[in-house]
């Protein structure tokens, strides 16, 4: 027990998640980063199956969270799977019940196109002193809701950007790059019935110079994977797929570490 404690310290991914994006990017990556919802991940036992065939595949990180139906000691249960693989776990959190002190980083998200003050500052107001007393490596994210929206935009109570209104997300990303955030992730919600579109991604990446781009929502084809990263996305994130096609996840992931 006391030398499997010692190895999960020493495999620890915590402070190290920020570097090791930027290392990844400065090489000329796109990363992928495969998203577990607690609410819908099913038993430990396939979970770790499935964590096992996503590494294998090549994918970069794990988001863990969700928008429904999301506890504590759920996300804590996933954390620690992810951990036994030596891969990072982030924390994508709905609310501030999703936030858990086995993780290594967590995308602390202001949700900035939301029309309630909750989801923009209120909920990180409650959340900064979990995640400092956890000892959480915060990676400062504008989450923009982009068309469709799902469960996200529905709970978040966003104002969605239109898919044919890129200047709208080019102002709200600049905004989040001036207030100093250092990942704009744009989210076409989850199960979206078509991705954020690749002229959105290109727009909002040539306008910003400090900060990272990540896309998700919609994603299902290895060929919309690869447009994506043809416009300018730093980061590619799944999570449906996995759920309902993992064979065409793992096709997406491998697309993209061969581009």
């Amino acid at each position: 027990m006391r030398k499997r404690r010692k190895r999960r310290e020493e495999l620890r991914w915590r402070g190290k998640v920020s570097s090791y994006i930027a290392r990844k990017v400065r090489a000329g990556e796109v990363l992928h980063f495969s998203l577990i919802d607690p609410a819908k991940a099913g038993s430990l036992g396939s979970l770790r199956r499935v964590i096992k065939a996503l590494k294998e595949a090549g994918t970069d990180a794990f988001l863990i969270g969700g928008s429904l139906g999301v506890s504590e000691s759920d996300v804590d249960e996933i954390v620690k799977l992810v951990d036994e693989f030596d891969m990072p776990s982030i924390l994508f959190p709905g609310n501030v019940s999703g936030i858990s002190r086995f993780a290594d980083a967590i995308f602390f998200m202001s949700l900035l196109n939301s029309d309630d003050p909750y989801f923009i500052i209120g909920a990180q107001v409650l959340g900064a002193p979990i995640v400092k007393r956890y000892g959480l490596e915060a990676l400062p994210t504008a989450y923009l809701i982009i068309g469709y929206g799902g469960a996200a935009g529905y709970v978040g109570r966003a104002r969605p950007i239109p898919f044919e209104k890129p200047e709208l997300a080019i102002a709200y990303a600049l905004a989040a790059e001036f207030l100093g955030m250092r990942y704009v992730y744009l989210e076409a919600g989850s199960g979206s019935p078509r991705p954020v579109p690749p002229k959105v991604v290109s727009a909002v990446s040539r306008s910003l110079e400090n900060a990272y781009v990540i896309v998700g929502g919609g994603i299902r084809e290895s060929e919309v994977a690869l447009k994506i990263c043809e416009s300018g996305a730093n980061i590619i994130v799944t999570g449906n797929i996995i759920e309902d096609r993992l064979d065409k996840a793992l096709k997406i992931i491998e697309a993209i570490k061969k581009r």
